[in-house]
């Protein structure tokens, strides 16, 4: 099969189902501290060993310490991005916190390397972003990519995201900021 057969491929297969399971602080606690047992007994879904693999835990630490400090971020923060229809999770996704003061969100997500090139982070960034508009506050919806990450930087564009900016993070390196007007969308 070629590239493109592929690429026609992807592009019919339906979007799949998907919503983004808000946790609570002992759920944040559970999964920073890289314990599934403890996770999923307090989760409102299962969950599997991705979600305390070393690409999902930095996350999780960074969300339980925010969630310990603001408890109201829970309802924004990085939540569990679960498949409606096969009933299970595929990975994480939500924003790095609540609205700023210029009504700006950011969004984060990660799919499990098993549920890859599905939909999965289409269908949870458009769901964050659905949910974006809904929120009067919220005014500019924000992503930040990595330059090699060329899936993320399509589906951005496919968003109607636009490039604003690049910026250097500590973990993840030089990132491509991306902006989109919420009220507009």
């Amino acid at each position: 099969m070629t590239f493109e057969e592929k690429a026609d491929a992807r592009a019919r297969r339906p979007t799949p189902h998907v919503r983004v399971v808000h946790l609570a602080a002992p759920v944040f606690r559970a999964l920073a501290n890289g314990d599934l047992a403890a996770a999923n007994a307090v989760s409102p879904v299962p969950l599997s060993a991705y979600f305390v693999g070393p690409e999902s835990r930095p996350v999780w630490q960074t969300r339980s310490k925010q969630v310990e400090e603001d408890p109201a971020s829970a309802a924004w923060v990085t939540g569990v991005i679960w498949d409606e229809r096969k009933q299970i999770a595929v990975g994480q996704a939500g924003y790095h916190g609540p609205p700023d003061s210029e009504g700006m969100v950011e969004i984060g997500y990660a799919v499990d390397p098993a549920y890859r090139r599905r939909g999965y982070a289409r269908a949870a960034l458009e769901t964050l972003l659905q949910r974006a508009v809904r929120e009067p506050e919220v005014r500019t919806v924000r992503v930040s990519i990595s330059p090699d990450n060329v899936a993320s930087l399509q589906l951005a564009g496919q968003q109607g995201f636009t490039e604003v900016g690049e910026q250097w993070d500590e973990e993840d390196g030089l990132e491509i900021i991306y902006e989109v007007d919420a009220q507009r969308r």
